[in-house]
């Protein structure tokens, strides 16, 4: 494993990170707009996919020897975000950069598991 595959992944971590925390309130205005309650579990999977992101971008950054584990959650959780994403609306445009964000992460993690 190199740097710049540490640094890759890293940098997609950080990415997620961003997409995530960018949904949250894009999707309380929507609900609010559409006048519907706000996805509760949607917004704890955006919270937590974002969270494991930063926690995960940090252990690549330093090189952790323990990265393979934050990896391996980032992962899973990304996955889950990404599909949590895509039954929302994969139509709505954040939304679906989001998805792609969470897919793209999962795939490079599951790469530095």
């Amino acid at each position: 494993m190199t740097n710049s595959t540490l640094t890759n992944c890293a940098e997609m971590c950080h990415e997620c990170a961003d997409a995530c925390l960018a949904l949250i309130p894009h999707c309380l205005r929507h609900c609010a707009d559409q006048g519907r309650p706000v996805e509760t579990e949607h917004i704890n999977t955006l919270m937590d996919c974002a969270e494991i992101c930063s926690t995960t971008h940090n252990f690549l950054h330093r090189g952790s020897s323990h990265h393979a584990l934050a990896c391996a959650a980032c992962a899973a959780v990304c996955e889950a975000c990404a599909k949590c994403c895509d039954e929302l609306g994969v139509e709505d445009k954040p939304t679906r950069a989001c998805a792609e964000a969470c897919k793209a992460c999962a795939a490079s993690c599951h790469s530095m598991a």
